[in-house]
């Protein structure tokens, strides 16, 4: 069978379960109507796969993976939804970048940047991704991960150097994290790129999970001294505020 017509089939399966919680193997014949063979081939791969799942009862029905790459969609779609509202709200004010990052894998992506007003334009865009050590926003998903996440990424990664105030050095980022856990928040100078500074913190979901950062980034002469009060001030009342709306209730 041509692949991408095995592939066509296999999500009009999958689409079966939109209508239908549970489905047996004939049952899926008889919706699907594509011949037996071809079924029981492909409901082998998507269970393999871990999208469905063969119950005791011989029935079949999504299985977490699945699930998991839909709660993630809805997460994010969700996240920037509720944010941008308030993004706009803070440029407007500052007239200083304002970045949404959500975690991708062993990254940061971007997936929201409003930067109209502001007179120094940073080199970061939309669908740019950056490793969760270095930078603000990053590093506000990076820090607020549960300790053992954080600890198992660190010994994967050869920390690399993007500008001149990266940190490269792991003692100096260990206590660079926990002092962000305690502060609530991240700050960053010249760590993605030169001149530019950051402060940023994380946004959590109804599980207590953080799911996205929000930042506020420019040129570094204006994140010094009581104007970083100032950020974070507005910043903090910013992600707690997306993060209730996200179903979040602070401890």
């Amino acid at each position: 069978m041509n692949k991408n017509k095995t592939v066509v089939r296999s999500m009009d399966i999958l689409n079966l379960f939109i209508d239908h919680t549970e489905l047996s193997f004939h049952e899926i014949i008889k919706l699907s109507e594509i011949p037996k063979t071809s079924v029981y081939r492909m409901l082998q791969t998507l269970e393999e796969i871990g999208f469905i799942k063969k119950g005791a009862d011989d029935n079949y029905r999504l299985d977490m993976l699945f699930l998991k790459f839909g709660h993630l969609v809805s997460n994010r779609l969700d996240v920037r939804k509720i944010a941008y509202p308030i993004m706009q709200g803070i440029h407007k004010d500052f007239k200083e970048a304002v970045i949404l990052a959500i975690r991708d894998g062993k990254e940061a992506i971007y997936v929201e940047i409003i930067n109209e007003k502001q007179k120094v334009r940073i080199n970061t865009a939309i669908g740019h991704k950056s490793p969760l050590y270095v930078g603000a926003c990053p590093r506000a998903i990076f820090s607020f991960l549960p300790e053992y996440e954080i600890n198992v990424f660190l010994e994967s990664v050869e920390l690399e150097s993007y500008a001149e105030g990266t940190i490269t050095d792991m003692e100096k980022l260990f206590k660079r994290i926990k002092q962000e856990r305690q502060q609530g928040f991240s700050i960053s100078h010249s760590e993605l790129e030169n001149h530019i500074s950051a402060v940023a913190a994380p946004i959590y979901n109804h599980l207590g999970e953080v799911v996205a950062a929000m930042g506020i980034a420019g040129f570094e002469a204006n994140y010094q001294g009581g104007n970083i009060d100032i950020f974070v001030g507005e910043l903090l009342k910013a992600t707690i505020e997306i993060s209730r709306q996200l179903g979040y209730e602070q401890p």
